[in-house]
């Protein structure tokens, strides 16, 4: 089943920006939060949060990403996706997150991270399937995160490929998920009294062909999001290599050196939105 997994749900590749960085990447992104940092001063420098998606397989980067996190103490949202988890999948994935639990905020990434639109972007959840097809899948993702999670599991729905229908959206809010997390300016909007807690800043599907370009956007992400008061990084640990996992080391150790940002996951944004 692992091979079939790597296979067919997922196909990894890496971005040009982590098969050849630029020699200057640990300066510039220096840089860019020393001077973001400047910029924000003494007002409240709001939330980080970083969700890591086509969580299941316990593998070696994915167990390399818990550890790195652990090593930080930062929170992380894993979108965990649902007919492809198993029991034993679920222990293992357990036991690489034991040394600190309270990190993890383990959620539902789709039902089986499978394309049904035959034109136009890949959605699980669009146009093309009716609303019954829509809660069924979802339904059935919901439960059985439930059934082997149990208390574990948070109900937080991301959309696989960052996107779904507007009758997708209004069903997860019927079923109580207490938020969604898509892409920034995602559309349709979420329906009132869904939370939606956007990604802006995207570390591992990158399409710039050109490395220097690719790492100019990166950090014109990440400045625009923390001076936003709300900067959500989106991880793709199948498509990191030795140098992705580096930065985002780097990342990490000067991000924590910053007095004052708030590292969080899901858990703690709902509470946030439900005391404001």
């Amino acid at each position: 089943m692992d091979e079939k997994f790597n296979t067919l749900a997922i196909r990894s590749s890496v971005s040009s920006l982590w098969l050849a960085p630029p020699m200057d990447m640990a300066s510039r992104t220096q840089y860019c939060v020393d001077s973001t940092r400047e910029l924000i001063a003494s007002r409240d420098t709001g939330y980080i949060f970083f969700r890591a998606d086509d969580v299941v397989v316990p593998g070696k980067n994915l167990a390399r990403l818990m550890e790195l996190f652990t090593q930080y103490s930062v929170p992380l949202s894993l979108a965990v996706i649902p007919a492809w988890l198993t029991k034993p999948r679920w222990r293992q994935l357990k036991e690489l997150g034991k040394k600190a639990p309270s990190l993890w905020c383990w959620h539902q990434h789709g039902w089986r991270h499978a394309n049904h639109e035959c034109q136009g972007k890949k959605q699980e959840f669009g146009q093309s399937r009716s609303p019954s097809q829509i809660k069924k899948d979802l339904v059935k993702g919901k439960r059985r995160l439930e059934m082997y999670m149990g208390k574990d599991f948070y109900p937080v729905f991301t959309p696989p490929w960052n996107r779904c229908s507007n009758v997708a959206l209004k069903i997860i809010k019927e079923l109580e998920y207490h938020a969604i997390s898509r892409s920034q300016g995602s559309v349709p909007p979420a329906p009132e009294g869904l939370a939606d807690f956007q990604m802006n800043v995207d570390l591992h599907t990158r399409k710039e062909l050109q490395p220097n370009e690719s790492l100019n956007h990166l950090l014109a992400e990440l400045k625009g999001s923390l001076l936003s008061g709300s900067c959500g990084i989106m991880i793709h640990h199948r498509q990191m290599n030795e140098a992705a996992f580096s930065f985002l080391n780097f990342l990490l150790s000067i991000l924590v050196r910053w007095r004052g940002l708030n590292f969080v996951h899901f858990n703690d944004l709902v509470q946030h939105k439900e005391i404001q």
